[in-house]
């Protein structure tokens, strides 16, 4: 077998080639892209012999993904995506002076791949379409987290000169376009007194606000409330920065929107899709976010166990000496976590068993988020039989051994 360390960077690559027994064969810096691909070939090729199989060569590189990574899958080597946080503490067995090179690094990962790649996961065989929802599914969220920064920005902006505008526009909520617009048009608070009741109705109609004149009424009362003045060079500063967050807020609005419906529209086509709507508290954009975290290689989780510790759900033990403790995940994946508290918040209200799973761990007096990320983990054990049998969420099975709850003592 061989054993390549690929130490990578936005333009070249590091590698190190290595035998069975350590015994380093090659080094290389490679460009990135075609050319560096073929260079890599042609490095194994040099050393690898005849009887060699693409499936015994081993990859340690740090990412899981990008042209170079599905090259290296597509040439049929067998890749582990090696997570940083694991490189790093692998490297100080070698010295703990912190000390750094990308040939060093390229070298821990050809041991790490060759002595500990028992310890490792290799990278999903996900189809193209689980792919295709991956990306758009993390941009879409990606977006979202991005305009929930921006809006933080605009309220702490306000906050500092113009609080009154909180007040204003809390019954449109200030991330909406309509309320953005508005802020745009009058970015200072004596601007914002002068604007007549019909410009404000106006923007409301025109994003198809219900009782708008009843909204644009209390709206402009708000904006008419006395407010602590600032001096007026500071104001007409303050209101230039506001107004650059709020169009960068309806850029936003505006991408999020339509990123949403390619989420939808890949998720659908997607032949797992079904069985995911049909599990509680999961819709379109839930739905496409789990599944893009989980993807759809049917060999990665072999048990229900494999899929819950990866999605972080279930709890790890920490025992030495006379302590023992369990306590929850935090080293996990956000952004799958997130997707899967929201499924099990949602579920109390669509599934009674659910519901009922609930009520037993907060009778069990734990508290509100350790009965939800409880909760949360038997869903994913129930997703799990679900897609290993092909079969759509039922609730009768789902929750057979959980019909009644305990008894009060």
């Amino acid at each position: 077998m061989l054993f390549i360390g690929d130490d990578w960077a936005e333009d070249h690559h590091d590698v190190e080639v290595q035998d069975a027994t350590g015994r380093k064969l090659a080094t290389a810096r490679l460009p990135e892209g075609v050319e560096g691909i073929a260079k890599l070939h042609a490095l194994v090729a040099r050393h690898a012999g005849d009887a060699l199989e693409p499936g015994q060569v081993v990859v340690g590189i740090e990412t899981d993904r990008g042209p170079w990574v599905q090259a290296l899958i597509a040439a049929g080597y067998l890749v582990y995506a090696v997570n940083p946080r694991q490189a790093a503490r692998f490297k100080e067995r070698y010295a703990t002076s912190g000390a750094k090179s990308d040939k060093g690094d390229a070298h821990a990962l050809a041991d790490m791949v060759r002595i500990d790649r028992d310890q490792l996961r290799p990278i999903a065989g996900d189809s193209d379409q689980a792919q295709a929802v991956r990306v758009v599914a993390r941009a879409h969220q990606t977006l979202i987290w991005e305009r929930t920064r921006t809006f933080q920005r605009l309220r702490s902006t306000l906050r500092e000169y113009f609080p009154g505008a909180l007040t204003a526009y809390a019954g449109l909520e200030l991330t909406s376009t309509d309320a953005l617009e508005l802020l745009i048009k009058a970015p200072t608070p004596e601007e914002a007194a002068r604007l007549a009741k019909p410009q404000i109705t106006a923007v409301l109609a025109r994003h198809r606000r219900r009782d708008r004149d009843q909204k644009a009424g209390t709206i402009q009362t708000a904006l008419r409330e006395p407010q602590l003045a600032l001096p007026a060079p500071v104001t007409a500063a303050y209101g230039a920065a506001a107004a650059a967050h709020a169009r960068v807020l309806i850029a936003l609005n505006e991408q999020i929107a339509v990123l949403e419906e390619q989420v939808s529209a890949h998720f659908l086509a997607h032949p797992d899709a079904e069985i995911y709507l049909s599990m509680p508290g999961i819709g379109e954009i839930t739905g496409a976010r789990v599944l893009a975290e989980f993807g759809d290689d049917p060999t990665r989780y072999t048990t229900a166990k494999a899929r819950k510790n990866y999605a972080g759900t279930s709890p790890i033990t920490r025992a030495s000496g006379k302590v023992h403790s369990v306590q929850a995940r935090f080293v996990r994946n956000n952004r799958l976590a997130d997707a899967l508290q929201r499924q099990a918040f949602c579920s109390l209200q669509r599934s009674p068993g659910a519901r009922r799973y609930y009520d037993k761990q907060r009778a069990r007096d734990l508290d509100y988020n350790p009965a939800l990320r409880q909760l949360g983990n038997r869903l994913v054990g129930i997703l799990h039989g679900c897609l290993k049998t092909r079969t759509p969420y039922d609730e009768a099975t789902a929750w057979s051994h959980h019909a009644t709850l305990p008894t009060a003592a």
